[in-house]
């Protein structure tokens, strides 16, 4: 499968760079207005190549990514330390209003991944630019809060991230929603999970693995300026869905048209992704704190895409 990377800052590259060790494309095209930017990351990626999967990776112009099945989204303006992503949604509209039609131009079929924040209302703006089907147009949304999610939660359990099934909902940012009364690990809720390893999820506990997961990107750009490794792998991720029609269910973000009375609006909920794009959406069961906490997102989300 052929995908390709509008965008090769941190972002683009990581996830150049993570479709490439994970084989998750038979062929990478990174695109950015710096074409010797866009050089370099293809040949530094390149040489990471004969280490893992085979795969052929370049730079090139818009031209370049014809027959693309998948075009990452990774352009746009970055976060500056202390910025919510919400207050990134002027200066990215103008990008995407400029990028989306040079894509659709060439490769029409493509399923469009959204990276660039606030990716939920970027998501909408893309879908709307675009005209495709809300399927077609995805955003990475809450993937990699999901992977905090069970990252912090595994670790508090003494379990590996792979055995904690749970999932962020709504907005990839600060009105996100854990949704704590769904998740299980192994088959058990996690509650009962907890109980059983003698590690309690206390309201402490629930409190700073709730504020890890949210601040996180907060602690990482004050850090280190951004984040781009663990986008960069649920990208990634995302792509292999697509590739290989698994049918996985990921939370991610694409154009709903009713969330508890609100919409159309972008956010995530854990969604069926495959050859096609998003085939099928799931509701969990959710606590009614729960259920508030994701109506209110998707009014915040909604009430922002309607300020354009």
């Amino acid at each position: 499968m052929k995908v390709g990377i509008v965008g090769t800052g941190m972002v683009g590259s990581a996830a150049g760079y993570a479709l490439a060790l994970r084989g998750g494309a038979s062929r990478i095209v990174l695109v950015d207005r710096n074409a010797a930017l866009a050089s370099a990351q293809a040949e530094d990626i390149a040489h990471a190549v004969p280490f893992a999967h085979a795969c052929a990776v370049e730079a090139g112009g818009y031209d370049a990514l014809h027959g693309a099945a998948v075009v990452i989204l990774a352009c746009g303006v970055a976060q500056k330390p202390g910025e919510s992503r919400l207050s990134l949604l002027t200066r990215n509209r103008d990008v995407f209003a400029e990028v989306i039609g040079q894509v659709l131009a060439v490769a029409p079929d493509a399923i469009l991944l959204v990276a660039s924040n606030p990716v939920d209302v970027m998501t909408q703006i893309a879908r709307d630019l675009s005209g495709l089907p809300a399927e077609r147009v995805i955003g990475s949304g809450t993937i990699l809060d999901t992977a905090r999610f069970r990252a912090m939660l595994g670790a508090h359990l003494g379990v590996a991230a792979q055995s904690v099934h749970g999932y962020v909902l709504g907005e990839h940012g600060d009105s996100e929603v854990l949704a704590w009364s769904a998740t299980r690990v192994g088959s058990e809720p996690v509650s009962s999970f907890a109980a059983q390893v003698s590690a309690p999820i206390t309201e402490d506990v629930r409190a700073r693995i709730d504020q890890g997961v949210r601040r996180a990107a907060y602690r990482i750009i004050e850090g280190k300026g951004a984040t781009w490794y663990g986008i960069g792998a649920g990208l990634a991720r995302i792509c292999q869905a697509i590739r290989d029609d698994q049918r996985a269910v990921l939370s991610v973000s694409i154009v709903t048209p009713e969330v508890d009375g609100v919409g159309p609006v972008a956010l995530s909920l854990p969604r069926v992704v495959g050859r096609e794009g998003v085939v099928a959406t799931l509701m969990p069961e959710l606590a009614p704190d729960e259920r508030a906490g994701l109506r209110a997102s998707a009014e915040i989300l909604k009430a922002s895409a309607e300020g354009l």
